[in-house]
């Protein structure tokens, strides 16, 4: 069974937190959590932040099953634009520029590597 877990409006670029979800995307949970913790980019601690609530929600669901029995990947990751605050900046002659401060959303899905194969083979046999 998988498990999801949510943080919004988080103060960093979608494009910049794009570049370390997709280093994780598919990967184990353990070795995932292992090239957030060492990654120099800002936006890693809330992609780990985001990856532990989603194995504690894991964890949740599957009162029986031991968490380190569990093979669990990272099934899907995606990062999506928050809201935007819009400044101005004054500029030469009496201009002014527009500043975008961007921030996103993540969602990150764990499931059991050991279901998806069982599924998969159900799905092929049929």
């Amino acid at each position: 069974m998988e498990a999801k877990a949510i943080l919004k409006d988080v103060p960093t670029s979608p494009r910049k937190m794009r570049l370390v979800a997709d280093m994780i995307r598919g990967q184990k949970v353990s070795k995932a959590l292992a090239l957030l913790k060492f990654q120099p980019r800002a936006s890693s601690p809330f992609l780990h932040k985001t990856l532990l609530s989603a194995v504690a929600n894991w964890q949740q669901l599957n009162e029986d099953a031991k968490l380190e029995d569990a093979d669990l990947i990272v099934k899907t990751v995606f990062v999506d634009g928050g809201r935007m605050l819009k400044r101005l900046r004054p500029a030469p002659q009496g201009r002014a520029h527009r500043i975008r401060k961007r921030s996103n959303h993540i969602t990150i899905v764990v499931d059991d590597a050991s279901e998806n194969v069982v599924e998969q083979s159900v799905i092929t046999e049929s």
